[in-house]
């Protein structure tokens, strides 16, 4: 058993230094999604302790508390891009250089202006440092405004009883270039959604609100 227990303490050694260079690997990249180093560093432990397993289980029958498989190196870097300079295989880059582009209307009735006028005005309001005078809304377009910058641009802002919602829909495009808001106005409100030569529309999701109205309707419509 010498020969194993010295195999032993080489793979439980091997699993600390997996740990120690996972745990690195992690702070370096302080949060950053998908990052390379964290991704080759988790494999590399991953099997560090499937190895070390294996070896107690053989030598000893018994396991560890890691429930873990092993993992194709390889695999995992045609899988997810990476090579060992954390570029694609060939070290050249990412030879699908496509971004997806989502664009989404949604239009909405008003059922009354000055309703939604006073629902921007608080919602200004709430922005603005009490001793500023926050002015007033003068439209329903600058409402709306107001209500999506409150709600961090979100469409969700826009789910209140001033608003009826209408048809919309979504488009999902793979195209070459990612948007350059500096190659367009702040007045034009066309060019940035308008589709450019090689883009490809995926797909499209339409949209149809389900109002109170309606689910009213379907009950009664049930009994």
């Amino acid at each position: 058993m010498t020969d194993q227990n010295a195999e032993l303490d080489a793979a439980l050694e091997r699993v600390v230094e997996a740990a120690r260079a996972h745990l690195a690997a992690v702070k370096t990249a302080a949060g950053r999604i998908d990052d390379d180093d964290v991704w080759q560093a988790y494999v590399a432990l991953n099997n560090a302790s499937f190895a070390y397993d294996e070896l107690l289980l053989d030598a000893y029958g018994e396991v560890t508390p890691w429930d873990v498989e092993s993992i194709d190196p390889e695999e995992a870097e045609q899988r997810f891009g990476l090579g060992v300079d954390g570029a694609d295989g060939d070290g050249t880059g990412d030879p699908y250089p496509q971004v997806v582009s989502v664009r989404q209307r949604r239009d909405y009735r008003v059922p009354s202006v000055a309703a939604l006028v006073r629902a921007a005005e608080v919602a200004r309001r709430g922005s603005v440092p009490e001793d500023e005078d926050p002015g007033a809304v003068e439209s329903v377009g600058e409402a709306v405004l107001e209500l999506l910058q409150a709600g961090d641009g979100s469409l969700a802002a826009l789910d209140v009883p001033e608003l009826e919602p209408l048809d919309g829909l979504l488009t999902v495009s793979e195209i070459a270039e990612p948007l350059d808001l500096d190659a367009f106005e702040d007045s034009d409100g066309d060019g940035p959604f308008a589709p450019r030569e090689g883009d490809l529309l995926v797909g499209r999701l339409d949209e149809h609100p389900f109002l109170p109205d309606e689910e009213e309707d379907h009950a009664g419509h049930n009994h």
